[in-house]
This record gives structure tokens, sequence and C-alpha cells, in this order.
């Protein structure tokens, strides 16, 4: 199972094989991974109304305060400044923006939040610059605009991330909370997180123990998300399979 590709941000799975060849390579955005295939083209994701007549219905002109975020809502960056004179924002993906970003350059709602302040955004435009992405939200029109949201988190609903290419690709963020065992069924425990750590994708997996006086206290597995070790993925099931000894 090859794990995520350092030019996309989603989590492929190759169950019980692996390429000849193949880049095992990756790097997290946020809650993503994935193989090779990344869009890294800028984005005008605005439904542009060029050539449309004026009974056409425009696109919301402003930046509207919400009381909660969508159900499957994931955060996927922060804002962290103003980017030129015209109200563009710039966005820190929680990894490098060449490497990731499919759901802030596709998406074409966001949702804002800082503290308890909730908005959501229409993005009309989005790009990669440098390590970051730089957007143009509706609403947003000069720098000072874009100044008072410096802070805010970005958040895009799970519906709109990019469709995976194939059903062994795999966000991170659909592997977390899924129940681990393994090949004999023992229960190993529960994915509470993935670690990126330069080569794969490593399940981190948290499991209920005792400390050496008895007392109760949380244990934790590092699996790497590879084909020789993980066999198979049931979203349905919310399980995974692995080929890991309990005493590991």
């Amino acid at each position: 199972m090859s794990a995520r590709d350092s030019e996309s941000g989603r989590a492929s799975e190759n169950i019980g094989r692996t390429k000849p060849g193949q880049d095992e390579s990756s790097a997290t955005f946020g809650a993503f991974v994935r193989k090779p295939g990344a869009r890294r083209v800028a984005g005008d994701v605005s439904g542009s109304n060029k050539g449309s007549d004026k009974g056409s219905i425009q696109p919301e002109a402003a930046i509207e305060r919400v009381e909660a975020l969508p159900e499957d809502a994931v955060e996927v960056g922060f804002i962290a400044d103003a980017y030129g004179l015209k109200g563009w924002v710039k966005i820190v993906p929680h990894a490098n923006g060449k490497q990731g970003g499919d759901a802030l350059l596709s998406a074409k709602r966001w949702w804002l939040v800082k503290g308890r302040d909730r908005k959501s955004a229409r993005c009309l435009q989005s790009k990669v610059h440098a390590d970051t992405i730089v957007a143009r939200l509706a609403g947003c029109d000069d720098r000072d605009a874009a100044l008072a949201l410096k802070g805010h988190t970005v958040n895009i609903a799970r519906g709109d991330f990019p469709k995976l290419d194939s059903d062994d690709e795999f966000y991170w963020v659909d592997l977390i909370g899924l129940d681990v065992e393994n090949e004999a069924g023992v229960a190993l425990g529960r994915v509470a997180d993935l670690i990126d750590n330069g080569a794969h994708s490593i399940l981190r997996i948290e499991y209920p123990d005792t400390n050496k006086d008895g007392a109760p206290v949380t244990g934790e597995r590092l699996i790497p998300f590879v084909g020789v070790y993980v066999k198979t993925v049931d979203r349905a099931a919310k399980r995974i399979v692995v080929d890991w000894d309990a005493d590991y």
C-alpha cells in the first residue's frame, strides 16, 4: 500500500502489493493524503458570469456570519495575512501549499472561524503561491477587509473535497476514528491521528491500557500505512485490518 504522494495530499492504498518503482513519499495537507496527480493549477471557482445576461444570478457579495458550520466541515488551514491591495488573503494550509490544497483550490464555499466568530465566504479564485494559497473572497475588496480576516481558520465541507481517483485512495479525515484489528481478529485500538514521516503515512492508534501501578492510561501504536502492514480498509464497517501483533 502506498502512502500519500508528496504532490497531492491524499493517502493511497495498493493493498497487498507495491508496484515496482512506486513512489511512497508523501506530504500531509491537514487531514488529507493522496497519490500522484495533484492539481496545482490556479482555480477560478466563482461560477464565472462571463457572457451571462443581466438576469443571471450573481454570487453573494458579502461574507456572512453564521451560527454553525456544516457537520462535515474540516479545518484545512488558516488565514495568515492579506495579500496585495485588492482584498486577497494568504492562507497557510496544514502543509506546503505546493504539495496539496486541492480542497482550497476547488471548493466554492469556505467557512472562516476565529474564536466564536463564524463566517461563510464564497471563494471566487484561489491559487498556489510559494508555500501558501492565496485567494479572493466575495465581499473582501481591499487590504483592510483582508487584514480583518487574519487569524481565521479555513474550513471546507468534506463533500466539497475533490473526488479521489480510485477506491484505494483515502483522505486522512476518513481514516481517523476507524477501529483497527489484526488478521487474527485482535483489537488493536482506534485511529486517533496520522503522521507524515517524509516517506509514508503512519497510523497513530490509541487503545486503553494500564500503567505499572494498574492505573488506566491510553496506549499508543504506530503502524506504517503501507501494503506490507495494512491489508484492508473498510470504511463502511469502520475497520482497518493490519498484519501487526498486539505486543509490537
